[in-house]
């Protein structure tokens, strides 16, 4: 299937400028795992953003980037706490639990994230064998409801975390789309308000694969090296993971491509607000659009614009845009909506 459409920025394609810097790696022989001047300088890149003291793990996939995460800071005796919609909840096959040994306590949340309160009912059994020891609370910005943490958001969570002796983890599958709506850098609301490893995802914004884990404590790290190589995520030709950060980073591609898929979000948002038989579920702060409509007509507009049902027993969808989504493509669809509503 070539249509475009807005089931995910997973179907898009390379930034061409990524795609290009994959080419010119591939250029010669270098040692491979990483031992390489394209991985290091992809680091150095990284520790302008988050400092020269931030551990550095590149890897396949975002759910391995996450179980990495979660197996540098936890114990299987642990548990991990998230929000009930949470992608290691919902979409990782039970891959934490599985490499990791620890327990998923899901946290009930009507936006994706983690509210305080919600968070302190959970956290007890503390020093009693019987019970999984509360180590980790994990999530994720964007949330997968398209909605933002604030800065003090995340800080009240690491604070009331670090009181009891647990560790937060952020899966930044969509960081970038998080930093342009906040309009911040990336250490402000990751590394400075207390969270301890995040899983940096690009995949999502333009590059081919690869995301990278970042350990803010380089004490917590000293096995996370075995950890990735017992879990398949070392590649060996590293340097074309880590080439596409290069431009990502130097030349802020992370940046207008996330700001473009925004945009696109809330262009389809505005567009469609007159049309009285839709319905938007939830604030539009990334690039994810969750609406209602009537069931009846959600397969006739599936047939021009591929998306994914969200909650089908009350036709609640989600539309994703991309870096590569245009205008057009928004009024096309739009124009369908219409079609069918109006």
């Amino acid at each position: 299937m070539n249509k475009r459409g807005f089931a995910s920025d997973n179907n898009s394609g390379i930034h061409p400028k990524v795609l290009k810097a994959i080419e010119v790696a591939n250029s010669g022989h270098v040692v491979g795992y990483g031992d390489d001047i394209y991985t290091k300088k992809a680091i150095e890149l990284l520790h302008k953003e988050f400092g020269s003291d931030t551990e550095v793990f590149f890897t396949l996939t975002g759910t391995g980037a996450n179980v990495l995460s979660i197996q540098t800071l936890c114990q299987s005796f642990n548990s991990i706490l998230c929000a009930v919609s949470a992608h290691i909840n919902v979409d990782e096959c039970g891959a934490p639990e599985k490499f990791t040994g620890s327990k998923l306590v899901p946290i009930p949340s009507e936006n994706g994230k983690v509210a305080p309160d919600e968070l302190l009912k959970t956290l007890h059994g503390f020093g009693v064998e019987h019970h999984s020891q509360p180590g980790l609370l994990s999530i994720s910005q964007v949330t997968e409801m398209g909605t933002v943490y604030s800065v003090e958001e995340i800080r009240v969570l690491a604070e009331i975390v670090h009181s009891h002796g647990m560790y937060l983890h952020m899966d930044g599958a969509r960081i970038s789309n998080a930093a342009v709506s906040l309009g911040l850098n990336f250490s402000s609301f990751t590394k400075d308000a207390g969270v301890d490893v995040l899983s940096f995802g690009g995949t999502k914004n333009g590059l081919m694969l690869g995301e990278a884990v970042l350990v803010f404590n380089p004490e917590l790290s000293r096995n996370t090296k075995f950890f990735r190589k017992q879990a398949a995520q070392l590649f060996s030709k590293m340097r074309f993971i880590s080439a596409q950060f290069i431009p990502y980073l130097e030349e802020e591609i992370w940046k207008s491509n996330a700001l473009h898929s925004n945009n696109m979000a809330k262009l389809l948002v505005e567009m469609i607000k007159d049309i009285g038989k839709i319905t938007v579920t939830q604030k539009v702060e990334a690039n994810g659009v969750f609406a209602i409509l009537p069931r009846e007509v959600i397969p006739l507009i599936r047939e021009e614009f591929f998306f994914y049902d969200w909650n089908e027993s009350r036709g609640e969808v989600r539309w994703m845009t991309s870096f590569d989504t245009t205008e057009e493509d928004i009024r096309s669809f739009v124009s369908l909506l219409r079609v069918h509503l109006c």
